[in-house]
C-alpha cells in the first residue's frame, strides 16, 4: 500500500495526498463488505454532494473528480486497501498468538528476576501477620518469588476455609 501511495496523486501536495488517503483507508475500513468499486462509488457520490453544497473535505478535487487519472489512482488505491485489510485479518490469529507468547516470556522473566532479588519489607511483614493471624510457622523466605508463592498460598488455602464456613 504505501509503494502505491508514492506512484498515485503525483500532482498533489503532500497534505492533501495524506489526507485523501487516510480518509479512503478509513472509509474502506468501515466498510469491509464492500467491493473496490461501490467503495469508490460512494465516495465519488459523496463527495459530488459535498462540493455541491459548497462543504467539501477535499475541494482540490473539485475540478479533476471525473478525471481519468484521479478516478484510476483512487481505485487503484482503494484495491490496496482492501488488499491491506484482508491481509491484516487473516494475520490475526499469529498476532493474538505472538502477544501470548510475548506475555508468557515477560511474566516468566519477571520471576526470574524476583527469585533473584531478596524479599521485601512489605512482603516480609505481610507474611508475618498472616502467619500470625492463621497460626502458622514462619519459613525463611529467601527471594520476593518465594515469599510472594508464599503469601498466595496462604490465602489461597485459607480463603477456601472460610467458604466453607457458609
Amino acid at each position: 500500500m504505501y509503494e502505491i501511495k508514492k506512484q498515485i496523486y503525483l500532482n498533489f501536495t503532500k497534505n492533501q495526498k495524506a489526507a485523501l488517503c487516510n480518509f479512503l483507508r478509513a472509509l474502506v475500513k468501515k466498510s469491509p463488505e464492500l467491493s473496490a468499486e461501490e467503495v469508490f462509488d460512494k465516495f465519488i457520490e459523496d463527495e459530488t454532494y459535498y462540493l455541491e453544497i459548497n462543504n467539501s473535505r477535499f475541494e482540490f478535487i473539485a475540478d479533476i473528480i471525473n478525471d481519468e487519472t484521479f478516478v484510476n489512482d483512487t481505485k487503484l488505491f482503494i484495491k490496496e486497501c482492501i488488499k491491506y485489510y484482508e491481509y491484516k485479518k487473516k494475520q490475526e490469529p499469529i498476532i493474538q498468538a505472538q502477544k501470548e507468547f510475548e506475555k508468557r516470556k515477560r511474566k516468566f522473566l519477571q520471576e526470574v528476576k524476583m527469585s533473584k532479588d531478596a524479599p521485601t519489607k512489605k512482603q516480609l511483614y505481610y507474611y508475618e501477620k498472616l502467619c500470625k493471624k492463621y497460626n502458622l510457622e514462619k519459613k525463611e523466605l529467601t527471594s520476593k518469588l518465594e515469599a510472594c508463592d508464599e503469601i498466595d498460598r496462604i490465602l489461597n488455602e485459607y480463603s477456601r476455609d472460610f467458604e466453607n464456613i457458609d
